[in-house]
């Protein structure tokens, strides 16, 4: 699924084409792909409306419209691009919902598995409102984390999937932050300490931060708007890389699973307390 810096690279992606477009109509393949406030009254409150402004928020696409906010969230497959009047995309194949613009362009969504949704109410937090901060935001600091860590007593792993705990932190950067953090994803949250607290909170935004520089990582189904890859995968040290020597100490990185997820570690560079 789409983490934080792929989502971003996203909402970068497409404010050129979006901010200031005008949406004159809505085509859906199906229902289902409106999550609320179902499609009949999607398909008639969002036409007329304009792309104000792109943002993100944890894992969801947030446009500001003239009076809704309209959000998307991608799920494991899904993917948003501008197509020209007349251009044939190949992910059309999958498509699920289509915006027809002023200028004559297309805003498609795309989703073979068809997990993503979409969203208009009035704000982001009638969408998802248990959502935690946003960790590279300048309000979360170290003592912000400190703070919730407070009585946390589930493993590290888990926690940082948890999107009430931080928001936008997926199965990637959460392997990413524990290993340059040095600390076993089994680890209980309340058995850190305070050098190991601040050093988490410096991993965390700096896997994000890396992520967002390399826009993603496109080792499944996530691609740029443009259609192109990624460079995450190409800088990953522990990610999917199992069996492969550890790129700080040459052991071989181990796939075990947490929170039931696949969770990749280097045993000697995190061991266990």
């Amino acid at each position: 699924m789409p983490e934080l810096p792929e989502v971003e690279t996203v909402v970068r992606g497409l404010r050129a084409p979006l901010v200031g477009r005008r949406v004159e109509s809505v085509w859906l393949e199906r229902d289902r792909v409106i999550a609320t406030p179902g499609a009949a009254e999607f398909s008639v409150r969002l036409p007329g409306q304009t792309f104000r402004a792109i943002e993100r928020r944890a894992k969801y696409i947030v446009c500001r419209m003239d009076q809704d906010v309209f959000a998307v969230h991608l799920k494991m497959t899904g993917r948003l691009y501008v197509t020209d009047p007349g251009q044939t995309h190949p992910d059309d194949r999958w498509a699920r919902f289509k915006l027809a613009l002023d200028n004559g362009q297309t805003l498609c969504f795309s989703d073979a598995r068809r997990f993503g949704r979409a969203y208009l109410a009035d704000s982001i937090e009638a969408i998802a409102p248990a959502l935690g901060p946003e960790p590279l935001e300048d309000a979360f600091t170290p003592a912000v984390f400190k703070t919730r860590l407070e009585g946390r007593k589930k493993m590290l792993k888990a926690l940082l999937l948890d999107q009430s705990f931080i928001a936008g932190v997926g199965n990637i950067y959460a392997d990413e932050a524990l290993h340059r953090a040095g600390l076993h994803p089994q680890r209980s949250a309340d058995s850190l300490t305070d050098a190991e607290i601040e050093r988490l909170y410096n991993t965390v935004r700096a896997a994000l931060t890396d992520g967002i520089d390399y826009e993603g990582a496109s080792i499944n189904w996530y691609r740029k708007p443009d259609g192109s890859k990624g460079e995450s995968q190409e800088h990953f040290f522990v990610y999917d890389r199992e069996g492969k020597p550890c790129l700080q100490c040459g052991q071989p990185i181990v796939k075990i699973r947490v929170a039931q997820r696949g969770t990749h570690f280097c045993p000697s560079c995190q061991p266990e307390r």
